[in-house]
């Protein structure tokens, strides 16, 4: 394990632990004694050195050099997203992806719904709404923590601290979770926008301990068949929350939280049983984990 902190490699480890513990697993799974605990900038180093799969949760400022450490050193790939926050570290962790196909290193990142049986579902009958005319995307919620300056603390731990609020470390909140309802959309379309315009601002984060980051964004996403992704993202107390998708096709529109399929004047034409419903948190790792036990090369698994 690694961290530029040792408190949060400490706290890091009390959870990993404290959660299996409550699950009833055997805590002494986790083989990880102090001299395998390294801490400061150079640390993910050592962890990767030592390891055969190797998961990169730090905050995404970090992930390109980290990936490109990881590939090079021919190990497989558990990454969160975002994978980068600027041109630069998009760039590179685009070339260290085609290194990795090269050495056949599987790779995911944690854009969790593409292994969630109910989104997998809607995909698999996404054909019943017709060819895909336009969408719309929120992440509309409350906000998320803030780390208070503490005495003493420079300039650089305090916002390694406060990540989220500093867009060399975190990228915004377009970047680091609206990014979940737009990836579900371009997997859909199987397409990419070609160009983008939009507005956001700062509306209620306006004290110091917020950093940079806006607290609210409208983008539209625009295709090269002509469909649009009205896209909107929110973090401001006591308004409506939404984190969903919504596709409209030629015959239909998908409802991607509801995991419902329904034609134009509202009949049902597909359902998922949220019985069937699984983790995927954990089904990204099982998948990742399997194919690697198995000799396996996944591409895009």
């Amino acid at each position: 394990m690694a961290d530029a902190f040792k408190d949060r490699l400490d706290d890091c480890y009390k959870s990993i632990t404290g959660n299996l513990a409550e699950s009833g697993i055997n805590a002494s799974k986790v083989n990880v004694p102090e001299e395998r605990k390294f801490t400061g900038f150079n640390a993910y180093e050592k962890a990767i050195a030592l390891a055969d799969v190797v998961l990169l949760t730090t905050p995404p400022g970090f992930r390109p050099i980290h990936f490109e450490a990881a590939v090079k050193q021919g190990k497989h790939v558990f990454m969160e997203k975002p994978v980068a926050t600027d041109p630069a570290g998009i760039k590179k962790v685009l070339d260290m992806a085609q290194v990795a196909k090269q050495k056949k290193l599987n790779v995911v990142v944690g854009l969790q719904r593409r292994y969630q049986n109910s989104y997998r579902a809607l995909y698999k009958n996404k054909d019943l709404i017709g060819d895909i005319t336009s969408a719309q995307a929120w992440w509309n919620n409350d906000g998320v923590w803030v780390k208070e300056r503490q005495p003493n603390q420079t300039e650089m731990e305090y916002q390694m601290r406060n990540w989220y609020y500093f867009n060399w470390l975190c990228g915004d909140h377009i970047v680091e979770q609206h990014v979940h309802n737009i990836d579900v959309v371009n997997w859909f379309k199987n397409a990419y926008p070609v160009k983008a315009q939009g507005l956001g601002g700062r509306q209620v984060r306006t004290d110091k301990k917020y950093g940079e980051i806006y607290d609210h964004h409208f983008v539209e996403f625009h295709y090269a068949d002509g469909s649009i992704l009205n896209s909107q993202c929110r973090h401001i107390p006591r308004t409506m929350s939404k984190v969903d998708e919504l596709l409209i096709g030629t015959k239909g529109k998908i409802y991607g939280d509801a995991a419902v399929i329904k034609d134009h004047k509202g009949n049902t034409l597909f359902a998922f049983d949220k019985k069937g419903e699984n983790n995927p948190y954990q089904a990204e790792h099982d998948e990742l984990f399997a194919a690697v036990a198995k000799g396996e090369y996944v591409l895009g698994c």
